[in-house]
């Protein structure tokens, strides 16, 4: 019988290979042995090269294969051969190495089992308040990040709540005992920990100027480095979303993970201090104060403060994981800092792993633009969970599969990594092989169009955050307003107007003052514009809304036909199904409901007579 954790793309790599720590001999020869059995005669080499490092080399020498790294590299060069093996690829002579030195899980798994805007399923680890799994469970999901070449797994919640500080505390042994499941996959495990805990240890302050605070936190990574010899480090959310930080007492942020990263230095530790620091109590009356500037007014007059062990994790966009936002001028800006981009897996606005939403081309368009130099890790919100798929719709395995790939080389083209998810994945014939990788890859435009075109965001039902809802957040606290009325839409961020746009370089403030330049999938997230406004293909702007959001449920639809001729293997098939009708539900109401939302305003009817309600 099928186990719940028995898919993915690794139904087609050798579930025998070895993890660091096995000799290269014996690794050699399973190696052999899995590709004997699938009738090729390939001979495998494994050779020790510490000064490869995580990097490996790949050769065929006189018939066989050559692989050269060091311990992880080994790992890691072991999978990518059989990966080109299976799809097809050319291996001889590849040379590989990470772009980032930390490619990071960050789950958002609760110690009850519940996941924070998790979609697909319970925690793989926790339940009841304390670690509660299967072995082999974790174990492949140790194989399962190494194939993917992630070496860092978050294992808890950004937003600490209180059972989870016990993991630094009397939980210490039984964290240690999940890393050593994970360790010989070449992953190390990092906590997330609260601010204020040296308040619920019976101090009076958690100031990071106290030489008692400094002390409270020296002592904890004692503890946890001695119970977990190679852990990553601390992630911190702090003075975000009412959660406790250092501007409580009246200190910076960089005064803040300073005091950290100085209690975990000695142990090669890091720190990773999230940047997604905003007003969340804002006045909708409030038109000056514009949330997508507020993360670059915090952090960028800071830049050369952080320690060299502290990394600032900064979201791919300026507001949370819309569906289309531009890069984040903090990750451009930030000169004299570790810096980690944050991406998120968990489709919290994107479709939550209902609605199909490949990202790889979306992440291939941040990689483009932002400086690798100044970059040090890569971090990406899980999308994993207990469910019978882990990833909730089988398709979004993709997404965790990309991301790892992507953290590695990022110059790797998005039609690439998704035709080789599908070869590993699915054995289909060569035509609906392409009808797939033709679906996934236009799928975020799909999304897109009939949800949030020309870079509108936060028309989504409040909390759930899945399905329409245009006023939803209009008048709340978040500080997320698209300001639509009867004149127009949109938000001016030009020096103009908020001045957002002079957060950017030179040449992308150019770029996005100009209504005529700006790229029209973030025209209305730069500029207000009215209704008659003419777009550059000649038509107005409401009715460039009113045509994205039927031809993206026509779309919708088309891939609903084009999943259904697929020779997909069940359970596969059957749930892909099950969630597209979800999702075409979902395309039909975003169209009405936007498109009426619109009409009710400008009472201007759509050019070519489709039916919008009134």
């Amino acid at each position: 019988m099928k186990k719940d954790y028995d898919g993915l793309w690794l139904k087609r790599l050798p579930a025998a290979l070895p993890p660091c720590g096995t000799s290269a001999e014996t690794a050699s020869a399973e190696l052999t042995a899995f590709f004997a059995g699938r009738g090729a005669g390939e001979t495998f080499l494994l050779e020790p090269d510490e000064r490869l490092g995580e990097g490996c080399r790949i050769t065929k020498e006189a018939g066989v294969w050559h692989i050269r790294g060091g311990e992880s590299g080994l790992l890691y060069g072991a999978y990518d051969l059989i990966q080109a093996l299976l799809t097809g690829r050319d291996a001889d002579g590849l040379t590989s190495s990470p772009r980032y030195a930390l490619r990071m899980l960050n789950s958002w798994d609760n110690m009850d089992g519940s996941v924070e805007r998790g979609y697909s399923g319970r925690s793989l680890w926790f339940e009841g308040g304390r670690f509660e799994y299967d072995p082999e469970r974790v174990r492949y999901l140790g194989r399962l990040l190494a194939s993917a070449h992630i070496n860092v797994l978050c294992v808890n919640n950004v937003n600490v709540h209180a059972p989870a500080q016990r993991l630094v505390t009397d939980l210490l042994p039984d964290l240690a005992a999940f890393a050593a499941l994970l360790r010989p996959f070449g992953v190390r495990v990092m906590v997330s920990v609260d601010f204020s805990l040296p308040l619920s240890a019976g101090l009076d302050t958690a100031d990071p100027l106290s030489p008692d605070v400094l002390r409270f936190w020296r002592e904890t990574a004692d503890r946890a480095w001695r119970a977990v010899p190679d852990l990553a480090g601390f992630l911190v959310k702090a003075d975000s979303e009412h959660r406790p930080g250092p501007n409580a007492y009246g200190r910076s942020h960089a005064e803040g993970a300073n005091m950290l990263a100085q209690a975990v230095a000695s142990y090669g530790g890091v720190i990773v201090w999230r940047a997604f620091v905003y007003d969340c109590l804002q006045d909708w009356r409030d038109t000056r104060t514009d949330r997508p500037c507020a993360a670059y007014e915090l952090y960028q007059p800071q830049d050369g403060d952080f320690a060299g062990n502290v990394i600032l994790q900064v979201k791919n966009g300026p507001y949370d994981f819309q569906v289309r936002e531009p890069v984040s001028p903090l990750l451009l800006s930030m000169r004299k800092t570790c810096l980690a981009l944050e991406l998120q897996l968990a489709q919290e606005y994107t479709g939550q792993q209902i609605d199909i939403y490949a990202m790889p081309p979306m992440w291939r368009e941040i990689f483009e633009i932002m400086p690798a130099d100044r970059i040090r890790a890569v971090a990406a919100v899980s999308n994993l969970g207990r469910g019978y798929f882990w990833t909730g719709h089988p398709f979004a395995a993709l997404n965790l599969y990309a991301f790892g790939r992507l953290a590695w080389d990022p110059d790797t083209a998005p039609e690439r990594v998704t035709d080789d998810w599908i070869r590993l994945s699915y054995e289909l014939p060569d035509p609906d092989r392409e009808s797939l990788l033709r679906l996934l890859l236009d799928s975020r435009n799909v999304y897109e169009r009939y949800t949030a075109p020309l870079g509108l965001c936060w028309m989504v039902t409040p909390h759930t955050h899945y399905g329409p809802n245009p006023d939803g957040y209009e008048f709340d606290l978040w500080g997320t307003y698209h300001r639509a009325d009867r004149t127009g839409v949109g938000i001016d961020r030009t020096a103009r107007g908020t001045g957002y746009t002079e957060q950017y370089p030179e040449a992308l403030r150019a770029l996005y003052e100009d209504p005529q330049t700006c790229p029209d999938r973030l025209l209305l997230f730069f500029h207000r514009l009215p209704y008659d406004y003419r777009m550059r293909d000649g038509r107005t702007l409401i009715q460039r809304i009113y045509d994205d959001h039927f031809a993206g449920c026509e779309a919708a639809e088309a891939m609903a036909e084009t999943l259904k001729a697929l020779a997909l293997p069940e359970p596969d098939r059957r749930e892909a199904a099950e969630r597209m009708a979800l999702q075409l539900k979902n395309a039909r109401e975003w169209r009405d409901v936007i498109n009426t939302f619109f009409y009710r305003f400008c009472g201007v009817p759509d050019e070519r007579g489709r039916t919008i309600y009134s």
